[in-house]
């Protein structure tokens, strides 16, 4: 059984897994894919100032999608403002404001997760407040799937900025992680990271996220 614990101090994930190959690929194909991305140099780290969480909701009768452009090729998210309000709304805002531009992820554990969303580089990184919006009870954290990562004190569905994309077939996680979204577009983008893979932290070369895109369509 995996052990999904989150660090008190740090914000980083602590899995206690296998590192499989959970999405599918040949040898061939992983190699092709990470010959894809971009080399390039990890920004600078920057302690952003901290911010307020947004007071209004999306209107959940659109539709958001965040776009990100990445070292590796772009992925898009779509957002669930009916399942994570809170959390969603949050996103938009600080992908608006170029809060997730040139920053990098910063944790890449093979067929399990991809972690962004921290400008400090640390794993400890955060908007400066916190959301929350507790997950169901049968919550599951399939491939695709995007949730929010919060320290092992905190109470399930609390969300600063760092979000994980799950690339294994199903995580096996608790349902403690707000569940923000899903990828709908670019998964080949987010297995090409996850290739990136060497164990549990830093992927062999920085992927960057250069910019975030916000599209409302509905």
């Amino acid at each position: 059984m995996r052990a999904f614990v989150v660090a008190l101090v740090a914000l980083v994930f602590i899995a206690g897994c296998g590192a499989g190959d959970g999405n599918g690929e040949t040898t061939e194909s992983v190699a092709t894919s990470v010959d894809e991305c971009a080399s390039v140099q990890a920004p600078e780290a920057r302690e952003p100032e901290p911010g307020q969480a947004p007071s209004a909701s999306l209107d959940t009768s659109k539709t958001y999608t965040l776009t990100f452009d990445t070292s590796c090729g772009a992925f898009t998210i779509t957002l669930d403002p009916e399942l994570a309000p809170k959390t969603a709304s949050s996103l938009v805002a600080l992908a608006n404001g170029g809060y997730f531009d040139d920053t990098i992820f910063h944790r890449v554990v093979p067929a399990f997760v991809i972690q962004g969303g921290d400008p400090t580089q640390s794993g400890a990184g955060g908007p400066g407040y916190s959301t929350v919006d507790v997950p169901p009870s049968d919550a599951a954290y399939t491939k695709g799937v995007v949730a929010m990562a919060k320290s092992g004190v905190e109470a399930p569905g609390t969300s600063g900025s760092q979000f994980f994309v799950v690339t294994g077939e199903n995580a096996g996680l608790p349902p403690e992680y707000a569940i923000v979204g899903e990828v709908t577009d670019g998964m080949d983008t987010v297995l090409r990271i996850d290739a990136l893979g060497v164990g549990d932290g830093l992927p062999s070369q920085p992927v960057v996220v250069n910019s975030v895109t916000v599209t409302q369509t509905g």
